[in-house]
């Protein structure tokens, strides 16, 4: 009896090498006298970068990058999108400082204050109808219309508002206020639109500035206190900046796990020659192990040589660990079958193994239901992803259940 293991996306030499020699060690423990053997094919039919990366922008970034106002800008509407009311917050937290104003203290009574003033304003701004106007071409220009009136309401109704607008004593504090709100409803607008949204930066300013003016604001200034303090969180915090500045070597370090799946959805026939050929250079009944990757083209290539009537020779069993072939499958990306169609006739027993804490490992037998052929097995390492899609191999639970499967298909 013979084993052939074939490894998953991004394993290259060395650590195929240390992976495989795990697996065998505690494969002959199990089968004594079994020959144990591997397929190795990263260096082969793996992805690599064949113009160095010059295609990704930013692989050499701008000395200058950290401080590009392009990137803070986006980080802070990424924070306000994420939080549309944390501008208002900080003015209704830390406010202005005292008699940094007009207002004497001796307000007359029955008197609107400046703060209460824009609040006024932008509660009466829900029941406004803009159809004709700039603002609601705007609006229904980015997909923002269906979203605004919910946005303006609840940037009114908020204790935030409230509380800033009751801080705000003078005109210049009124007008912050009124750029803070401004920007509070827009970014909730493009929170809830979601993907929906079709807006563009400037179409973005040019909504706050609409806004800003309808609260008696000016929106070309940011509201310098809430900007001071967000400004500075929100290229800590958020993941633009940090997607900016690393996206050169976060693609070149992805490539190997990333584009070995590529490749193969793009190139994958000459793979599955090479697994065939390996499969098939010596007699005798053969159990195949894939782990991610290795198994979507062994599904493919069994399934494939089957449909033909050309079962691959001496392919006894199937065991996929961590595999996405069932979910291609459904998703139709899978080359061997369409989704709806049955395993042909010939394709061998098939074990499916997986950790339901593993994000890259899915179930088979719910999408071929019926098929007595096929099982699936959890295992459970305890460890979050992406570990647990490695952790397979240290668990006696896998061995003892391919143990099993060996059985049942009657290999010796």
């Amino acid at each position: 009896m013979r084993f052939l293991f074939v490894h998953g996306t991004g394993v290259r030499r060395e650590r195929h090498d240390s992976l495989f020699a795990l697996v065998r060690e505690r494969l002959v423990g199990r089968f004594p006298g079994a020959d144990v053997d591997s397929c190795y094919w990263g260096d082969r039919f793996g992805a690599s970068l064949g113009a160095g990366g010059r295609s990704v922008p930013g692989l050499r970034p701008r000395p200058d990058a950290a401080a590009d106002p392009v990137d803070a800008e986006t980080a802070a509407w990424a924070l306000l999108i994420a939080d549309p009311l944390c501008e208002v917050r900080v003015l209704a937290e830390a406010g202005w400082d005292a008699g940094s104003g007009d207002d004497d203290g001796f307000g007359m009574p029955g008197v609107q204050s400046e703060g209460a003033r824009v609040l006024a304003l932008l509660a009466g701004m829900s029941g406004e109808r803009d159809d004709g106007d700039e603002l609601g071409g705007l609006l229904a220009g980015t997909g923002l219309r269906a979203h605004h009136a919910a946005a303006l309401d609840s940037v009114a109704r908020s204790d935030e508002a409230a509380r800033a607008g009751a801080r705000a004593a003078d005109v210049a504090q009124a007008r912050e206020l009124a750029t803070a709100l401004a920007r509070a409803v827009t970014a909730a607008a493009l929170a809830s639109a979601g993907a929906e949204a079709d807006c563009t930066g400037a179409e973005r300013d040019r909504l706050v500035e609409l806004l800003t003016a309808r609260l008696g604001g000016d929106a070309r200034v940011p509201g310098a206190r809430a900007a001071a303090v967000l400004g500075r969180l929100a290229m800590r915090v958020t993941t633009q900046p940090l997607l900016n500045a690393w996206r050169g070597s976060l693609t070149v370090g992805a490539t190997p796990a990333l584009g070995d799946i590529l490749r193969y959805q793009a190139r994958g026939h000459d793979l599955r020659a090479f697994l065939h050929a390996r499969i098939t250079d010596r007699p005798g009944p053969t159990v195949l192990i894939g782990h991610s990757l290795g198994g979507i083209a062994l599904v493919d290539l069994l399934a494939l040589a089957a449909a033909r009537g050309e079962p691959v020779p001496g392919a006894e069993l199937l065991v996929t660990v961590g595999s996405q072939a069932p979910f291609l499958y459904e998703l139709g990306a899978l080359t061997a079958l369409e989704p709806g169609a049955k395993l042909p006739h010939g394709f061998p027993r098939w074990l499916n193994v997986y950790d339901r804490q593993d994000v890259l490992a899915y179930l088979a037998g719910p999408v071929f239901p019926g098929d007595p052929r096929i099982s699936d097995h959890e295992v459970g390492s305890r460890q979050p992803f992406p570990a647990c899609h490695s952790a397979y191999w240290k668990q006696n639970t896998l061995y003892e259940r391919i143990e099993q499967a060996v059985t049942e298909a009657g290999i010796g």
